[in-house]
């Protein structure tokens, strides 16, 4: 997220770090390891009947493995079991965009600087 904040000149660490310290809700936040090793982590919480999915990073050298499709594969089925819609937001510049498309998500809202989108719960048989 880092180098998409840089390339539009919105990058702020203290910004960025105070914003993520504001909503950290330790019951909501998912460490992805893989071989022992921390990989990234997703906070996925409850929101008017939906889930918001709002945060997924996956550290640099476990990127393009499939690592966030495992994740939202875990979160599709928490939001599937409960008939609710997961609504994501990602910076108008990241590649992010291309990849929530490409899982499903749907764009629903434009902003200044992101793009939201939602996926709709599919039946569970």
């Amino acid at each position: 997220m880092r180098e998409s904040l840089e390339r539009v000149g919105r990058f702020d660490e203290v910004r960025a770090r105070e914003r993520f310290l504001l909503g950290f809700v330790p019951a909501h936040t998912t460490a992805v390891m893989v071989g022992g090793e921390l990989a990234g982590f997703f906070v996925v919480r409850p929101e008017c009947g939906r889930l918001l999915l709002d945060h997924l990073y996956v550290i640099p050298l476990y990127q393009g493995k499939g690592i966030g499709s495992l994740v939202l594969s875990a979160v599709f089925a928490e939001a599937d079991a409960k008939q609710q819609v997961v609504r994501v937001g990602a910076l108008r510049e990241s590649k992010s965009n291309e990849f929530y498309v490409r899982h499903g998500f749907v764009l629903v809202e434009r902003a200044e600087y992101d793009n939201y989108y939602e996926r709709l719960p599919q039946n569970v048989p």
